[in-house]
């Protein structure tokens, strides 16, 4: 009798050692619950999903944004989405008026401060760069400014040699031009850069009355 019970469990073992790969191939075969998608490794994590929505919003009338690099920068760039329109170049002379030092970090650009703008090339206005600027009065919401460029514009008409100054970081000599205004909505001035000295100031000053017809 003991023979026969261990004759019928070696025939038990030999069935399952023969049915135990099928069971393992069906439960890894695609589609059932226990197995990972084809080309997936089991246990994967689903992907993260980034919100890549910018925290700060648009800058509100009568103050500037603190970017610390203007959008744009590089020749061939297009005027920022959102803007109403872009800064317009006039004559100096057509706007002129008072001018007087009133730097006042409050967020508003006021005389004597150099802030930050996308200004458009004058031979191309649908294209230009952000560039430094020092603010010289305001005409309403619209905040009147004189182009700093770090070329070399000596000997020119209507330049006047300023130096260095904080708004560039590689400390270069900057002129500023004095013939042709910027006339910006206050929306679109980007950040306070820095304030120019007051003697700096005035000697810009001298020059608009004596070219320009300021006051």
């Amino acid at each position: 009798m003991a023979s026969g019970w261990a004759l019928i469990g070696r025939r038990v073992l030999r069935a399952a050692k023969r049915s135990a790969p099928k069971v393992v191939e069906l439960a890894l075969r695609p589609g059932t619950a226990s197995a990972p998608p084809r080309g997936e490794p089991a246990d994967e994590a689903p992907p993260v999903q980034v919100d890549r929505t910018s925290p700060g919003g648009t800058s509100g009338r009568g103050r500037h944004t603190d970017r610390r690099r203007p959008a744009g920068g590089s020749r061939g760039d297009s005027p920022p989405a959102g803007r109403a329109r872009p800064p317009r170049h006039r004559p100096a002379r057509e706007v002129a008026r008072e001018v007087s030092y009133a730097p006042e970090l409050d967020g508003d650009a006021d005389p004597g401060e150099v802030v930050w703008t996308w200004v458009a090339y004058e031979e191309d206005p649908t294209r230009g760069k952000d560039r430094p600027v020092l603010v010289v009065g305001r005409d309403g919401r619209d905040v009147l400014a004189l182009m700093l460029s770090s070329r070399n514009h000596d000997g020119d008409d209507g330049w006047l040699a300023l130096g260095p100054g904080a708004w560039d970081r590689e400390q270069r000599a900057s002129w500023l031009r004095l013939d042709r205004v910027l006339v910006v909505e206050d929306g679109d001035v980007r950040r306070e850069g820095s304030v120019l000295a007051r003697d700096r100031f005035d000697a810009v000053a001298r020059r608009l009355r004596s070219d320009h017809g300021w006051g």
